[in-house]
């Protein structure tokens, strides 16, 4: 969903790893020339799909690397394909209201130029949740913890699959407290 911290913990997960980190929005904005939200505008959000699944399809196949992709990037069956066929998949679940707090000076996101982005919020997190959690290997509850301790959260669960070599981590990523 927007917002929930997809660029942040993805950001920092790469960086504890030694990996690349990419972030699918910046490199559409990067291939079509303008930020999305005015190719939106002037295209429509179809046309913006298909870039996205171009994207998509070509940074799915780039390994030694984390990929933060756009919230929308479920809608189309071959973005989720390809995402849970060649990588390992987290979900950041969050409420659409806690979504809503944190992107309430969000002007950038076309989806939520609405009169109620609550409202849009919960539309979409009925429309999206089945197939987040259709496309990801792993769902990690995301509503308050901090980015250590969501990152703790991820790498903990590398580590139990045997993805991520416990020396790996840094001893400073704690698994959260309660």
């Amino acid at each position: 969903m927007p917002g929930c911290g997809k660029s942040t913990v993805g950001r920092h997960l790469a960086r504890q790893l030694g990996l690349t980190f990419i972030d699918s929005d910046t490199e559409i904005e990067k291939r079509i020339g303008m930020p999305i939200r005015d190719y939106f505008s002037a295209h429509g959000e179809a046309a913006f799909r298909d870039v996205e699944q171009d994207v998509i399809d070509g940074l799915s196949a780039q390994p030694g690397c984390v990929l933060a992709t756009g919230g929308g990037a479920v809608l189309r069956p071959s973005n989720r394909d390809a995402l849970h066929s060649r990588s390992h998949v987290f979900y950041l679940r969050n409420t659409p209201e806690e979504l809503a707090r944190r992107l309430r000076h969000d002007h950038q996101r076309p989806l939520l130029q609405v009169e109620d982005p609550l409202q849009r919020l919960r539309e979409l997190f009925r429309e999206r949740d089945p197939l987040y959690r259709r496309t990801a290997h792993f769902v990690v509850e995301s509503a308050r913890p901090s980015v250590p301790a969501l990152i703790g959260l991820v790498l903990m669960q590398l580590e139990l699959v045997g993805l991520v070599d416990p020396s790996q981590v840094p001893s400073h990523v704690d698994a959260p407290h309660n």
